[in-house]
């Protein structure tokens, strides 16, 4: 009996061991980690008074790393060698290497560039502040910094004051308090004197914290003074059914102002110089300048001596800075080396603009491919002539006795005599858009190389009446340039209507080149859309200044352009799909957004965006009402078309994902303003209402 309860036990135990041998397996994990890194000790302490090391430590909770310190973290008052910054394990330590100066707040404000080393959760907006006298100073102002052409959030740019408030401050003093935009373009300046600052935004590319010309900026005329604000809020108790338990009030210091919009802009400052030569061909040649011009320069050929004086066709862009010039002269094109002397506008050390003389050494030689390949055609074509003229006269001697050549070497006659339509030059030509074309659209030829003539009787427009084709009534037509800086670019001045077929034919050899090739005959039908795929839009907005209002598709590809006329504009036949708007109001009423300058104290011109997308049907109307300060300046842009988005948005959205039903984390979301969403952009200045308390300032 024993010995059986032995065997039956040993089985028992035998089987939990297989079993568990089977199941063997990973611990789970626990779920996803998304607290931040938390400050444990700092050495000195915070706000510490009186500090004599070169040494800042700060300890976290866990082990964290620093992610883009160059890009992310900021001093201020800025020291003329960047301290080394460092993180170890739990530890992040700032070692200055200039001696600190006295009686200075010193504050090191890292942003988001700290971040626990395994999910990468970033510690948001910390800093720390520390001085080398008996006080520390605690005024703060904040605000953000949006890019004025399009309103996107400038990440990680530098915002400084000055309390010197003379305008050559930004131009040749360094920035006195300097902080940096966080991934939302929101700053906060703390550790601030009383006293009158002047507020700049800066790229500094340079690291100078000065303006120069060739950087972004943003700038602000009014003074701004620093000051505080007490206020009082209440927090309730509640029981757990629900009744008030207990009533707290508790008194806040709100740090103004705190809602600060600088618009950030670049002057299109460029230096006039000579980017680039080349000969990118043997016929052409090709100059790039580093900034627009208002004329072309001269071009006087030194090299070859003899030349025809009408040389060359230019093709250029509308600002005259990229220009490529075609040669028609076929000696030209021949030699090797062309020499220019060019007279044009240089900027010199004074940043003035002189007229000088430049001689420019234009060579070209054929790549050894091409080369090879020519020489290979020639010799084929000197084969083919020999076999030829052979042929030829073994054929002669035949006729003369009466006799002819057997079929093979006839048919091989015929086949030398043969020109393949391959092997004459043409000149290329296509439409830019063929197939169905929107109404408003016209018909456009591209051409390879430009065109020297056009024979109105080549060209042949035709219209479909039921199912035949009949020329199209009432006018002839013909080809025009579409612009007088690009020779190869050529249109159908005619208006398209709706729900209508047409056909444009181009007889062979109707156009000429420059070079006198030829084209080949080309035909393509086209059909225009009928108004029933299109929808319109109607809009009232509350603009009474010169405005203008552009229809942007996705990647805010401008599809459209329209002026603002008695507060209201409309855009008719659009193509069903979804769009976005946005307004520029037009100070000087030339149709295109203009920067600002700062010299002159000019801002750029106001941009607003409509804060919902359209969604257009085929065959619909929309007719909407816009008041252009209704939602604030940050929050307008729609989140389809915003390119600077912030770094977390992607935790954000998988902690959502992980959240179980029923959990109660509120939390901000990642794209809104939180409680300082009151940048309006009227004029640049707030409207001052409706404002809440901004909590990141309470202390």
């Amino acid at each position: 009996m024993n010995k059986r309860w032995t065997y039956w036990l040993m089985a028992v135990v035998v089987g939990l061991l297989l079993v568990a041998c089977a199941s063997i397996g990973s611990p789970e994990g626990g779920p996803r980690d998304y607290t931040p890194p938390q400050v444990v000790k700092t050495s000195p302490a915070p706000g510490a008074l009186n500090f004599k090391g070169n040494k800042v430590e700060i300890t976290f909770d866990e082990i964290v790393n620093l992610k883009d310190q160059q890009k992310k973290v900021i001093i201020s008052p800025a020291p003329r060698t960047m301290p080394l910054i460092r993180s170890m394990g739990k530890k992040v330590t700032v070692e200055f290497r200039d001696p600190l100066e006295e009686n200075t707040t010193y504050v090191i404000d890292f942003s988001n560039a700290i971040e626990d080393n395994n999910e990468s959760n970033q510690l948001d907006g910390y800093t720390f502040a520390f001085s080398t006298g008996d006080q520390i100073d605690t005024l703060a102002v904040s605000g953000i910094v949006l890019r004025a052409k399009d309103l996107e959030p400038m990440q990680h740019i530098i915002v400084g004051l000055h309390s010197n408030l003379d305008d050559t401050a930004f131009t040749h003093v360094p920035l006195e308090r300097v902080s940096r935009t966080n991934d939302r373009g929101k700053f906060t300046i703390r550790n601030l004197k009383p006293g009158n600052y002047h507020i700049f935004a800066l790229s500094d590319m340079d690291g100078d914290y000065r303006m120069a010309r060739t950087e972004d900026i943003a700038f602000l005329d009014e003074i701004i003074v620093p000051s505080t604000s007490e206020y009082t809020s209440q927090d309730t108790i509640f029981t757990y059914d629900r009744k008030v338990d207990t009533v707290m009030t508790a008194t806040h210091t709100l740090f103004l102002p705190n809602d600060l919009l600088l618009c950030m802009f670049n002057e299109g400052y460029r230096s006039h110089y000579v980017k680039q030569t080349n000969r990118p061909a043997d016929n052409k040649l090709y100059v790039l300048f580093g900034a627009p011009n208002d004329t072309l320069p001269q071009m006087e050929v030194l090299r070859p001596a003899e030349h025809e004086r009408d040389w060359f066709r230019v093709e250029r862009t509308a600002n005259n800075d990229s220009l490529f010039y075609w040669i028609t002269d076929s000696a030209m094109i021949k030699t090797d080396t062309i020499i220019v002397a060019m007279t044009y506008l240089r900027t010199d050390t004074t940043d003035q603009l002189q007229e000088v003389t430049d001689t420019i050494r234009f060579g070209y030689r054929k790549p050894a491919a091409q080369v090879k390949e020519e020489e290979k055609k020639a010799k084929e074509r000197e084969e083919r002539a020999k076999r030829l003229e052979k042929l030829l006269e073994k054929q002669e001697k035949a006729a003369a006795q009466g006799k002819e050549l057997d079929e093979g070497e006839l048919d091989e006659i015929k086949e030398l005599q043969h020109v393949d339509p391959n092997d004459i030059p043409k000149l290329q030509m296509d439409f830019a858009k063929s197939g169905t074309i929107d109404i408003g659209d016209s018909i456009k030829l591209n051409f390879d190389t430009p065109i020297a003539s056009i024979d109105p009787n080549g060209i042949h427009l035709e219209v479909k009446r039921d199912t035949l084709w009949v020329p199209y009534p009432g006018i002839v037509p013909s080809l025009c340039p579409v612009s007088d800086y690009n020779p190869m670019r050529y249109w159908l001045p005619l208006t398209m209507l709706p729900d209508s077929a047409y056909r444009l034919t181009v007889d062979s050899a109707a156009v000429t080149s420059v070079y006198g090739l030829h084209n080949d005959k080309l035909s393509k039908d086209f059909q225009v859309r009928g108004l029933e795929e299109y929808a319109n839009v109607f809009f009232k907005v509350n603009v009474k200044d010169s405005a203008f209002v552009e229809l942007l598709g996705s990647g805010e590809k401008v599809i459209r352009t329209v002026p603002v006329k008695k507060g209201a504009f409309e855009l008719l036949n659009v193509p069903a799909g979804t769009y976005f708007l946005r307004l520029t109001l037009d100070s000087n009423g030339n149709g295109v957004w203009d920067t600002g300058n700062y010299q002159n104290h000019l801002q750029p011109e106001e941009v607003y965006y409509y804060p919902k997308k359209l969604k257009l049907r085929r065959n619909w109307d929309l007719d909407e009402s816009w008041n252009i300060y209704e939602t604030a300046l940050d929050l307008q842009k729609p989140e389809d078309i915003r390119r600077n988005k912030p770094e977390q948005a992607k935790n954000k959205v998988e902690k959502k994902q992980d959240k179980k039903q029923g959990d109660e984390d509120e939390e901000e979301d990642e794209f809104s303003t939180g409680f300082n969403n009151t940048y309006t952009g009227n004029k640049y200045n707030d409207t001052k209402n409706s404002r809440r308390p901004n909590r990141e300032l309470l202390r």
